[in-house]
């Protein structure tokens, strides 16, 4: 079944009270039980709801996955995957993750007897020489934020899996649309659904999903007994926001491909960090894991002092945090997304004084590059639309 009848399929789930084709909100924290030995499969919201087993299944399904649960915020679903692991275990984490997981890593876990070593993935002798005794997972973003670095996810799992560890894939950036990490090794995938998944900005959500029943059994342990879960209405959003996934994600990525390609070409513009130029390190990896470069780029103006032109004066994008919207976003990593890290932490994750990140929505791209062009001949130099 193709990815966009799969989408509609697993959001439209008919209520088989009244056959409504969208899924009831069970506005109840609590369940009657009929029987007093025999209890139902509900008994307390925070255990399960049968309006969030609607959308856990169905993110679970898009990504080709046996098991989903759904968390309050993407980094409920990141710190409640990293909450399995114990006193004494060691991680490998890309060195290009996400600020909140950085956070999480550095000054949240420590805390437990949890350790963790930051490696370039993209060298895999540097990965298998990170390996030690007590190393549990190998925690992977691609494309990571905001540098959109891509890592080989069935060479990272490969590693991990002839080492006996778990291999955990934050796919936010590509959605299952573009990328399944399930198909290629990854045991675990975690979203921020506040993004892609749900598409619209009006929501903060977090997705895991799992093939293997001893992690869903731990992921779920985690979910039930810290509580992070997603309310019931933010399930029935997010469930409304997956049906238009598919063409929005065609939309946005094949916009993002232009105007990356554009602003190659633009003198103002130092570096274009996109997986779908050819001239990316990332390109003949990404073409092969996914279905194209996706829908965020990200693009150096040389300073912040220009960055800060180009976000005052673009007219289109929203200047804001977060991304996978259905309006295009314009974000400063290094003081929004990533501003946890010190600027040396910055510096070495390819965090520039200037680089901006772009997440497409669906404008018209011509309009976007337009807008573009008229911030960029504010900080100098001739630019061609």
């Amino acid at each position: 079944m193709h990815d966009w009848t799969k989408i509609i399929k697993a959001t439209t789930v008919a209520d088989p009270v009244s056959g409504a084709v969208n899924t009831p909100i069970q506005l109840s924290s609590t369940f009657n039980q009929a029987s007093f030995d025999n209890f139902g499969k509900y008994d307390y919201s925070r255990s399960g709801n049968p309006t969030r087993d609607v959308a856990e299944h169905a993110v679970a399904t898009l990504e080709d996955g046996k098991f989903g649960y759904l968390f309050s915020t993407g980094m409920a679903a990141v710190s409640s995957v990293l909450m399995t692991f114990s006193q004494g275990d060691h991680l490998i984490v890309s060195k290009y993750v996400y600020g909140g997981t950085f956070r999480v890593l550095e000054e949240v876990l420590p805390r437990f007897g949890i350790d963790h070593t930051f490696v370039d993935l993209g060298d895999l002798d540097a990965v298998k020489a990170a390996i030690r005794p007590n190393t549990k997972a190998i925690y992977i973003e691609t494309p990571s934020n905001p540098i959109l670095a891509v890592t080989d996810i069935q060479a990272v799992t490969d590693i991990a899996h002839a080492h006996g560890l778990i291999a955990i894939a934050d796919n936010t950036f590509m959605s299952p649309v573009l990328q399944k990490p399930l198909h290629l090794g990854a045991d675990i995938v975690v979203h921020s659904a506040t993004k892609f998944l749900a598409g619209h900005s009006d929501i903060v959500a977090g997705a895991v999903v799992t093939d293997r029943q001893d992690l869903a059994d731990r992921i779920y342990f985690i979910q039930n007994a810290v509580g992070a879960t997603l309310g019931v209405t933010d399930c029935w959003l997010l469930l409304r926001g997956i049906k238009t996934l598919g063409v929005r994600m065609q939309q946005s990525s094949a916009a993002a491909q232009r105007i990356a390609a554009w602003l190659e070409q633009q003198p103002q513009v130092t570096r274009v960090c996109y997986p779908g130029l050819p001239s990316n390190a990332g390109y003949v990896t990404q073409q092969r894991q996914a279905v194209n470069g996706g829908a965020v780029l990200s693009f150096d103006v040389g300073s912040e002092d220009a960055a800060r032109t180009v976000a005052e004066t673009t007219t289109i994008p929203e200047f804001s945090v977060s991304l996978g919207g259905t309006e295009t976003i314009l974000s400063y990593p290094p003081k929004m997304s990533h501003a946890e890290l010190s600027p040396e932490e910055r510096a070495k994750s390819g965090i520039t004084p200037g680089l901006l990140r772009f997440s497409v929505g669906l404008e018209d791209p011509d309009d976007l590059i337009a807008d573009l062009a008229q911030a960029f001949a504010k900080i100098g130099g001739a630019t061609q639309p």
